[in-house]
């Protein structure tokens, strides 16, 4: 169940919050043997269990609590009282006197803390690999990223274990987990929610996130966390404005980063599509927008990061994971010009994009352009990390509210995600227009979790000699490739014969005045993948193709020096009927 339904079900009487603890206490034990390290610390069974009998004598007394015994998870940079507080930096751990103001107001609400989960050390990070207790990884192919800072509580959500989860978020730490975890992302206004008793990473843009299943369950934990603080200097008071979203606001097709992610592209443009039935689609030039992303780090606000570590990096540098620290002690070189300049331009920025606001209601944009292996992130860390930021880094310096959709799934079951981006102070009609978007999205349900360790597999197009029962099909087989479909590509290729090829191969070539060519669709291990690709000669080369579906593949392509003498026979559709002929 989610948090919405646990909640109503525990307070009316038809479960118990004692059930529900006993059965997340099970879910957890089990997830053990494939992801312990998507948390840093737990309740014991006992602690779980009393506090779940605490809130059914509560409710025996009356009480109505929105959250009755919904079980869930926090970032360890969030203060709970009983846990440590580390910030995924054991030099820096620390035991508070008492809750983080989100935390004891889910705790007044009847919810049960499960554990603290692990996170991009001092939420420096879009990726979940900084961390000294492990890596948590997507929960649907183990091979990537789950996206960070708030790794493990995306996770957490992602795999079933708790139904909501807070993380928070400075440069999209609350967004980019959930768009690949196939989750709803919350970034509520800055303000709205309490950051005390939250360690900052920038402590001006700092906000508590939380991963949910549903736009409903974020939207309840809205409820219960948005109030005035007066213990954080940065709270503000309540306010909901009203929006109307006729108008959405989408990057110009030049400005679309997707550092070579088809896939993603193919989605967005579905995305799009969805939207465009609910409201039109406004083309906005975004170079502002990327200017204010390019500042958090590239800019003075970096120096905010070193002033929430300073003590650390002074006393224990070491302590520090190593490209946390490269990232943080660049603000030691900050100077105080540098940083009003960064202010003055910052205002500026936030004056056009207030200004924005009169041309359209909304903005919708990729959450991230693409994803990567583990493997990637330990080659290139912060380049790979701040491509992953493209489209969230200026969110919070700009003050807008964010929520972060689902959007599809691609074929290695890793999430794509759009974010729905709006004024301050609009997190309840963001809500809305996430509900009509995924209504008329109607996605299909995430994939199946990745509980034994995904193995890294490649789609392969074949349209020639290695069709089935064709002369050169016996290399596939070999390999012990498996058949996933007979499909056509898109609209946009031609097929040839080339000239004195042994056995008969036929050459696809991508053009403007194409047609549908028939092709079979096959999956391979990467590293038979690597194997086959070597054994193809040229002028043959394996490149990437577009289905008739908008989907992209590997699949053979072709050198001009291919169409040397070649017969064009695009008009018989495919190499069957080619071959067929001339039989």
């Amino acid at each position: 169940m989610n948090a919405s339904e646990i909640a109503a079900a525990v307070q009316s009487g038809a479960t118990t919050a004692v059930a529900q603890a006993e059965a997340a206490l099970a879910r957890i034990a089990a997830y053990d043997a494939v992801q312990p390290q998507i948390w840093i610390s737990r309740a014991s069974a006992e602690q779980v269990l009393a506090a779940a009998r605490a809130v059914d004598a509560r409710i025996a007394a009356g009480e109505k609590l929105p959250l009755a015994g919904v079980p869930y998870a926090a970032k360890d940079n969030i203060d709970v009282a009983g846990f440590e507080t580390t910030a995924a930096c054991p030099a820096f751990a620390y035991s508070p006197e008492a809750s983080a103001t989100v935390t004891a107001r889910l705790a007044a609400a009847g919810a049960i803390c499960m554990g603290k989960t692990n996170l991009d050390q001092f939420a420096t990070g879009l990726v979940g690999v900084r961390s000294p207790y492990g890596i948590p990884r997507n929960a649907f192919n183990r091979a990537y990223v789950s996206g960070g800072s708030s790794s493990g509580s995306a996770v957490a959500v992602a795999a079933g274990l708790v139904p909501i989860a807070l993380g928070t978020d400075t440069a999209g730490s609350g967004r980019v987990p959930a768009a690949f975890n196939h989750l709803i992302g919350f970034k509520p206004t800055k303000g709205r929610w309490s950051n005390a008793g939250v360690v900052p990473a920038c402590r001006s843009i700092d906000c508590v996130t939380v991963f949910a299943h549903t736009t409903a369950d974020a939207g309840l934990v809205d409820i219960v966390l948005a109030r005035f603080d007066p213990a954080d200097p940065w709270s503000k008071p309540l306010a909901d404005r009203t929006l109307t979203p006729t108008r959405i606001g989408v990057p110009q097709r030049h400005q679309r980063q997707w550092f070579g992610d088809a896939e993603s592209e193919y989605l967005y443009d579905r995305a799009l599509d969805h939207l465009a039935s609910i409201a039109e689609l406004v083309e906005i030039d975004i170079a502002p927008l990327q200017e204010a992303a390019q500042l958090l780090y590239g800019g003075p606000w970096v120096a905010e990061r070193t002033a929430a570590m300073a003590d650390i990096l002074r006393t224990n540098p070491d302590a520090v994971d190593r490209t946390v620290r490269t990232v943080v002690e660049a603000g030691w070189d900050k100077s105080a010009v540098e940083t009003f300049q960064g202010i003055y331009r910052l205002a500026e920025l936030k004056r056009h994009a207030d200004l924005m606001w009169g041309a359209i209601d909304a903005l919708a944009f990729p959450t991230t352009g693409t994803t990567y292996r583990v493997a990637e992130l330990a080659a290139a860390p912060i380049a790979l990390n701040s491509n992953l930021g493209a489209y969230t880094n200026f969110v919070n310096l700009l003050d807008m509210a964010a929520l972060a959709v689902p959007a599809g799934a691609r074929h290695n079951a890793t999430g794509f995600g759009i974010t729905l981006i709006a004024p301050a102070d609009t997190d309840r009609a963001l809500l809305e227009l996430a509900d009509a978007y995924l209504a008329k999205a109607d996605l299909a349900p995430p994939p199946p979790l990745d509980l034994e360790g995904h193995m890294q597999t490649v789609k392969l197009a074949v349209v020639g000699a290695h069709l089935k029962d064709m002369p050169l099909h016996w290399q596939l087989t070999s390999r012990e490739a498996k058949f996933l479909g007979a499909t056509h590509t898109a609209p946009t290729y031609r097929l040839y014969a080339m000239a004195d090829s042994v056995p008969p191969k036929p050459a696809l070539v991508h053009s403007t005045q194409g047609a549908a060519i028939a092709v079979e669709v096959y999956e391979l291990g990467v590293a038979e993948f690597g194997s086959f690709t070597v054994e193809v000669p040229a002028p043959l080369a394996i490149g990437t193709v577009t289905l008739a579906d908008g989907t992209s593949v590997k699949g053979f392509v072709a050198e001009p020096r291919a169409l040397i003498g070649a017969e064009d026979i695009t008009h018989l559709g495919g190499w069957r009927a080619y071959i067929a002929q001339k039989n």
